[in-house]
């Protein structure tokens, strides 16, 4: 296939807004739907990597994705003039039980806490207010994205 071209016009606009998840591909469209229309947030600027925001809870495992995260974070709050960060983690996700290894019956909560860390720690080091964080549940097929609080 020589080329291909995208039915999508190109909108140059900003809506100064990311988002960090897991880049697990089940998932993925799920996140996409949430954000583009359940949040209203079109091209969302994405950071994608195992175990989402979890890279960014202080686990010594993490450590190399942290800075490569930060700096990314760093970089769009500077020229995309983020204004917005939304967390999302995932019923399932494998950086938990496979990077962590940790049990089953402490993989949801320890992603709760995970949520509360990685937006504290995002306030502190760029400054950004409105950070957003969600549980995407699976329900019977479906995905359901819970409110997670992250204020204490």
């Amino acid at each position: 296939m020589p080329k291909y071209e995208s039915r999508i016009p190109y909108e140059s606009a900003r809506i100064h807004a990311a988002a960090v998840y897991c880049s697990d591909g089940r998932v993925g469209e799920q996140f996409d739907d949430f954000l583009q229309n359940g949040l209203g947030l079109p091209r969302y600027d994405r950071l994608a990597l195992p175990g989402g925001p979890a890279c960014l809870a202080g686990h010594t495992e993490a450590h190399m994705e942290e800075q490569g995260i930060l700096d990314e974070l760093k970089f769009l709050v500077d020229v995309h003039g983020l204004k917005r960060v939304v967390l999302i983690a995932h019923q399932g996700c494998a950086f938990y039980s496979q990077r962590l290894i940790l049990p089953e019956q402490y993989l949801e909560s320890q992603q709760v806490i995970d949520l509360v860390k990685s937006a504290d720690y995002i306030r502190r080091l760029t400054g950004i207010k409105q950070i957003d964080a969600f549980f995407a549940r699976h329900i019977e097929g479906r995905i359901i994205f819970e409110d997670i609080q992250t204020r204490r």
